[in-house]
């Protein structure tokens, strides 16, 4: 179908245009309860004022399969006071310390070259290359978290990545032997501004290496949690084959991987490049493509399923936390990641269902959540307040969260991990 237009506003529009191929023949496959932005966490102070909440529909191009939001909320509000940071995880620094090993043995890497990474946050990756001796530059718009990681010895540019900026970095800096984008090469509006800027960017004999939340996952998960409106993108093989190609470039291998519940990491070079002659290399993408295709992810009757799962998935979690209330149970949460606006939102979980919610980065305690204003604390008030329950709004690091707490389930605390499957522990 046709996408109909609204009109521009300073905070959101609807595009009515594929953002990979430029179709304008989508179809919706989703549509989730309306939210504010994820990371949009609110201060006391904010408490009375009115917070828009975008819409969070889902459509899917019927001309090249890409899957994608067409709501489209202005970067500016999104990412310039950005709160997530990567480094207080141990999980993802173990990850990315795992992944850095992979670049530095699979495309040897010299201490004159450059190792850019897009969406650089706290710098936690490029520490690793950092402490190897390679020359490393950032780029993030999170003012704070950018100004952070300069002072921590990661120089960032406070900046969104462009094209013309790409010119720029060039120009200053030299060609990049690696371009790095982790969970950001989804978050873009313009992809092919981008994919422009990687192109001017990398040298000759360089490689742009991406990770993004897997579309297959997603579907076959029912991790409709990650659908939020930073996620722009919801990417699979097939239509970043043709894009890249497009592009000038070669996307020339990629693998799953267990990052936010499962996710691709993708390895991309110059159309004609030196990288990705083993049939290791191409079958990767073969198998992949395969894959989706069984899952019928390229069209929009392979949504269907999808739908039905979350609506059962939410009255699963629903009963179960109404029957806790019921009973005189207290409940809490744990983890105020994006993923828990939409899922709050989406199964209509308030403040009158969670007391409140432990986050272990600073940057967050003391706000609340978007929209519902649930209180965020930090990990000392499950001492204080230990509640029955805690529900793992961050599931993806739920094992890591459990063992972490042993003092809070040895005192007869319990956990209820939503996604997905609803478990409780």
């Amino acid at each position: 179908m046709n996408v109909k237009a609204t009109p521009k506003s300073s905070a959101c529009h609807r595009r009515i245009d594929c953002r990979l191929c430029g179709s304008k023949t989508l179809t919706q496959v989703l549509k989730l309860a309306p939210t504010p932005p994820a990371n949009a966490l609110v201060t006391k102070e904010q408490l009375g004022e009115s917070e828009e909440r975008f819409p969070l529909d889902v459509f899917i191009c019927d001309a090249c399969s890409h899957v994608q939001l067409l709501d489209v909320v202005n970067p500016e509000v999104l990412f310039r006071n950005y709160v997530y940071v990567s480094g207080t995880s141990p999980v993802f620094v173990e990850h990315f310390r795992k992944l850095f090993e992979q670049i530095r043995g699979r495309f040897p890497v010299g201490q004159s070259d450059l190792v850019l990474e897009i969406g650089s946050n706290d710098g936690t990756l490029l520490r690793f290359f950092k402490d190897a001796g390679v020359r490393v530059l950032g780029i993030d718009p999170a003012l704070k978290i950018a100004e952070q990681a300069t002072n921590q010895g990661i120089p960032t540019l406070p900046e969104f990545f462009t094209a013309e900026r790409a010119r720029d970095l060039r120009e200053k800096h030299g060609p990049a032997k690696v371009v790095l984008a982790n969970n950001v090469f989804a978050h873009a509006d313009d992809l092919s501004d981008i994919a422009s800027g990687i192109k001017i960017l990398l040298a000759d004999d360089g490689v742009f290496v991406f990770e993004v939340s897997y579309l297959v996952d997603v579907v076959e998960k029912t991790l409709f949690d990650t659908i939020y409106h930073e996620h722009t993108a919801y990417h699979s093989v097939k239509p970043l084959i043709t894009f890249f190609a497009q592009h000038g470039l070669d996307f020339f291998a990629a693998e799953r991987v267990n990052s936010h519940g499962g996710s691709l990491r993708g390895f991309v070079q110059h159309a004609g490049g030196p990288h990705g002659q083993s049939p290791a290399a191409r079958d990767s993408l073969r198998h992949l493509l395969d894959l989706e295709t069984r899952m019928h992810i390229h069209s929009a009757a392979g949504f269907a399923s999808f739908e039905k799962n979350i609506q059962q998935l939410g009255a699963n979690l629903r009963r179960c936390l109404a029957e806790l209330k019921q009973s005189g149970k207290t409940i809490a949460g744990y983890g105020a990641p994006a993923k828990a606006t939409t899922l709050l939102h989406h199964f209509g979980i308030k403040a009158s269902d969670l007391d409140y919610i432990v986050d272990d980065s600073p940057w967050k305690q003391g706000l609340y959540s978007p929209g519902h204003h649930i209180p965020i604390v930090s990990s000392d008030t499950l001492v204080k307040r230990q509640p029955d329950y805690l529900l793992v709004l961050a599931w993806n690091f739920a094992e890591p969260i459990i063992q972490k707490n042993k003092q809070f389930s040895e005192a007869g605390g319990h956990f209820i991990v939503p996604v997905p499957a609803l478990r409780v522990i």
